[in-house]
């Protein structure tokens, strides 16, 4: 089972950007989807983004298409997205996960990070 550590999240105004990092323990291997979720408080936990690890393809949800952007990180086993034009809107607790299909429910993906949290002020 593959450990994953969420990192990056801060507070910024209204139009700023963060970057989030996940690290994996294990290999991320060229099968593997890695994605980001959000939680903010009293809402379900939402998609924002996905990415195959092998073929480089990457899907978003519509209110973060545009703006931010999910790709591979610096280091071979970690998972990074950018986040550009922030709005009040984007706050919340992010989480990595990873899983085998491209999908946008939380239950396809079996392993998660800790969550780290994202407050943007307006």
């Amino acid at each position: 089972q593959v450990q994953l550590v969420d990192s990056g999240g801060g507070y910024v105004e209204a139009g700023g950007s963060l970057r989030l990092s996940c690290a994996a323990s294990g290999r991320i291997f060229s099968s593997a989807v890695m994605a980001w979720f959000r939680q903010a408080p009293g809402k379900e936990r939402e998609f924002v983004a996905a990415f195959r690890w092998g073929v480089q393809r990457s899907m978003y949800a519509d209110s973060v298409k545009g703006r931010f952007t999910i790709s591979r990180g610096d280091a071979a086993n970690m998972a990074s997205l950018q986040m550009d034009r922030l709005k009040p809107e984007d706050s919340a607790v992010y989480y990595c996960a990873r899983g085998q299909d491209f999908d946008s429910t939380p239950s396809a993906y079996r392993d998660w990070g800790q969550g780290t949290q994202v407050i943007v002020s307006s």
